[in-house]
């Protein structure tokens, strides 16, 4: 049995599909999971150890469907569909597809489940989930927690370069914000709050590390000129996978919903995390997938107050004392 998962969007995105990717491969016998990514995912899905082989998206409709009727698939689970897709997928010629009863590209599939998201009646990764429980009901919800494990020797090598290579003392716990204003996120703290909420928890015992993507120099700048030498500046050079592994070894990951966040969930540690204030953007829709006595979340306005951020920042105080107290 070959089943086709697809999820050809962005890194959080296709994070939230891992739970019910790892449930397919887990509980139904005798199964090749083959998964259809974006670029950006390619590498990363590739190194997953509940994955049997990685299909890269691309738009040349008939390209990719040669491509997925070259792997002989017998059933496809959507995650996300849009026209060129679903028109692939039926070109290829695979009997069973699924997908989320929405947009005009569900004409192309012959499985469809009503779900009607935009109500975020659940988390997107219980959609998720529904997909494949449409077609095999007796498959359990629950997923253990990391959702990515962890080779212990890989994860002690690349903790062990990082920290001789930004000069950490071994007693130090790490915390790690993430900005992330280069994402698509509709919730966030402003960057010179950021700073503050770093400020307000300073310590000896603890190290600061700030991560930023490609997309975040303009913040990468902002916290070389105020923060200098106290913290430090990962513009990040690691792959996704390798970014999981050395977040892995962190206490708390501080981010706004972006991928990055999504990865910290993958591997289950600790996360802060900050939510645009409408439903559709707030954690009840994109919570991340550790598990939830490791979850912070916050709805933040656009135009937030004074006071918003002090209750941000009183909450975040309580948690690191926490860390430090175990």
């Amino acid at each position: 049995m070959n089943i086709l998962i697809t999820r050809h969007d962005k890194i959080g995105d296709f994070v939230l599909t891992l739970p019910m990717i790892k449930l397919a491969k887990n509980n139904i016998k005798n199964v090749r999971i083959i998964l259809l990514v974006s670029k950006v995912n390619f590498e990363f899905a590739k190194e997953l150890e509940f994955v049997d082989d990685v299909i890269l998206y691309e738009d040349d409709i008939l390209k990719l469907a040669k491509k997925i009727k070259k792997a002989k698939i017998d059933v496809s689970i959507s995650a996300f569909i849009d026209t060129k897709l679903g028109l692939a997928l039926f070109l290829s010629g695979i009997k069973q597809r699924v997908a989320p009863a929405t947009k005009i590209a569900q004409i192309f599939f012959n499985k469809r489940l009503k779900q009607r998201r935009s109500r975020v009646e659940k988390r997107e990764f219980e959609y998720n989930i529904d997909l494949l429980k449409y077609l095999y009901p007796n498959v359990k919800s629950y997923f253990s927690r990391p959702v990515i494990n962890m080779d212990k020797k890989r994860q002690k090598l690349i903790f062990d370069e990082f920290k001789a290579r930004y000069k950490i003392d071994e007693n130090k716990q790490i915390i790690c914000f993430h900005p992330g204003f280069g994402g698509s996120s509709d919730g966030n703290l402003k960057i010179e709050d950021y700073v503050r909420l770093y400020r307000s928890i300073a310590s000896k015992n603890i190290q600061i590390v700030f991560s930023f993507g490609p997309d975040d120099k303009k913040s990468l700048e902002y916290i070389k000129k105020y923060c200098g030498n106290s913290v430090v500046c990962l513009d990040s050079k690691y792959s996704l996978i390798d970014f999981c592994y050395l977040i892995s070894n962190f206490k708390i990951f501080v981010s706004t919903s972006t991928g990055p966040m999504h990865l910290a969930g993958a591997v289950n540690i600790t996360t802060f995390s900050f939510f645009g204030s409408s439903l559709f953007a707030s954690a009840k829709r994109w919570g991340s997938i550790n598990e939830p006595s490791k979850q912070n979340n916050f709805s933040i306005n656009k135009d937030y107050l004074e006071e918003d951020y002090i209750k941000i920042e009183q909450e975040f105080k309580k948690l690191v004392s926490e860390i430090e107290s175990e």
